[in-house]
């Protein structure tokens, strides 16, 4: 069967629905001090611009099966399309950092729905035989944007302003609910509806379970973990109400979060290894650009356009892969694409001191590759044998997964990354003694006072300190994804319905 003009516009539409609300997860990073300086606040509040974002977004992503019961897959992803340009505006016009964090808000709690809502419709619009490469179109757009996302702030933060990261979403959310609501109204669509009880009980141990985890792990770095009381309270209140959660949810005849659908094998290891590699993937996206932009003197825009290269690779990969997938066993190229990730990563990552951005564009790229052949078939492994009528719901909380998995690899890779700097700064610092012949050479080369001599050295000590960090994570990262590998052999053999 070929593809039409109507699949083409809606494949377009839903891709960029689902791009542009991945995107406003990382297009205001670069953004946080100019924001901060506008409102005057202090830099560590300007964060809380990502967190209420990140913590209203995570709490509504495995609400989507409930939601959509109730209102309608269609009716659903419009209204969080318009109402996600509408808070995407609000944001842009704040008047004062209380009401950006209120729309920031908005935007994580209407804007959740877009994501998972837009792969199942995606999947909904192709034929049996060309779910596969649905699977990979939707699958690029959603690892590319985060990657793209710093890109984009930097360019538009020093050639316009802040504001300008939000009022971009205007003309493409109309353009994308425009789309999606003529073609399901060309073809007479009626949105099945249930009137399914609110579970208020389970509703609240999920708001609390999650917003307490997912504030931990936005803060953690800042507090310096379970040295805080704060973050100590945090952790357990997400280990009580989230396992209360499961618990309750379990015995319910319509709950809001359908925990039974980890009973389906695929589904079940399919989250697991996406929470794993998105922490592998997130780490490196993390780190790197703080890296450059810390201790290489990249600005933002030039760290950005040097680690751009990954998502350019998945560009190409994703189309290609997604046409041929439903041919091939999607368990072995996800394998294939592990192992090809994790040896691009340790030959390539092992950066010496006098690195080029060419070097690093190049890894990125080779390790991109990698990286699109284990994410976009395993979207086909997770979502197989899974019910069309519990697919937006599976969709929800395997999105969920994949955001648990980035905060995890961000708060973890930033916290590694501090504590291997320290590490190979005491381990560098102890060669720096008098019987060291190099030592001697250098001081004697070297003009000007002891205490500058020694101060220059302690800068050279922790550029290499913080280098030596980043080659760490890449590699822990590396051998993190091949340990996932016997696991993918667990699942069945996938077909998604």
């Amino acid at each position: 069967m070929g593809i039409s003009f109507e699949l083409i516009l809606a494949t377009l539409a839903l891709a960029i629905g689902s791009f542009m609300n991945v995107l406003d997860s990382t297009i205001v990073n670069v953004s946080l001090t100019h924001i901060a300086g506008d409102f005057a606040v202090a830099p560590t509040q300007g964060t809380w611009v990502i967190t209420s974002y990140a913590v209203s977004e995570a709490i509504f992503l495995p609400l989507i099966g409930w939601l959509t019961k109730r209102f309608g897959i269609v009716r659903q992803y419009i209204a969080a399309t318009l109402l996600f340009t509408l808070a995407s505006m609000l944001c842009g016009i704040s008047f004062s950092f209380g009401f950006l964090l209120f729309a920031r808000v908005l935007q994580g709690i209407v804007g959740a729905s877009m994501i998972p809502l837009s792969q199942t419709l995606m999947l909904s619009f192709y034929p049996k035989d060309k779910k596969a490469m649905a699977m990979g179109i939707w699958s690029m757009t959603v690892v590319i944007a985060p990657v793209l996302g710093p890109v984009i702030g930097g360019w538009i933060t020093d050639s316009f302003s802040w504001r300008w990261c939000f009022y971009i979403n205007l003309p493409f959310g109309i353009i994308s609910t425009y789309i999606v609501y003529s073609i399901f109204k060309k073809k007479g669509h009626k949105d099945k509806i249930e009137k399914v009880p609110i579970d208020k009980w389970g509703l609240t141990f999920l708001a609390l379970g999650i917003a307490a985890l997912q504030i931990m792990l936005d803060k953690g770095n800042d507090l310096d973990w379970f040295s805080s009381p704060f973050i100590v309270v945090l952790a357990l209140m997400a280990f009580i109400f989230i396992t209360i959660l499961v618990i309750w949810e379990w015995h319910q005849e319509n709950p809001v979060v359908n925990v039974k659908l980890f009973l389906n094998r695929n589904f079940a290891i399919g989250a697991i290894t996406l929470t794993v590699s998105s922490m592998a993937f997130f780490a490196s996206v993390v780190v790197i650009p703080l890296w450059l932009q810390n201790y290489m003197g990249y600005t933002a825009l030039q760290s950005g356009m040097t680690t751009a290269t990954l998502g350019i690779s998945i560009l190409f990969i994703a189309p290609v892969l997604g046409s041929v997938l439903n041919r091939l066993d999607a368990r072995k190229v996800v394998v294939t694409g592990f192992i090809l990730f994790s040896i691009t990563a340790i030959l390539t990552g092992n950066y010496p001191p006098d690195v080029t951005s060419t070097y690093i564009s190049v890894s990125r790229f080779l390790t991109g590759i990698g990286l699109g052949m284990f994410f976009i078939p395993l979207n086909t492994i997770t979502l197989s044998n899974i019910q069309p009528e519990d697919m937006a719901g599976a969709s929800g909380l395997y999105n969920f997964t994949r955001n648990i998995g980035n905060s995890f690899g961000t708060s973890l890779a930033i916290n590694f990354w501090d504590h291997r700097i320290s590490m190979h700064h005491q381990d560098l610092i102890s060669a720096i003694n008098i019987g060291n012949p190099n030592y001697l050479s250098y001081i004697h080369q070297v003009e000007g006072p002891i205490q500058a001599k020694l101060a220059l050295i302690n800068q050279m000590i922790t550029e290499q300190s913080a280098l030596m960090g980043v080659n760490d994570i890449i590699i822990g990262s590396a051998l993190l994804v091949l340990l996932l590998t016997p696991l993918i052999f667990l699942a069945k053999k996938s077909v998604v319905k």
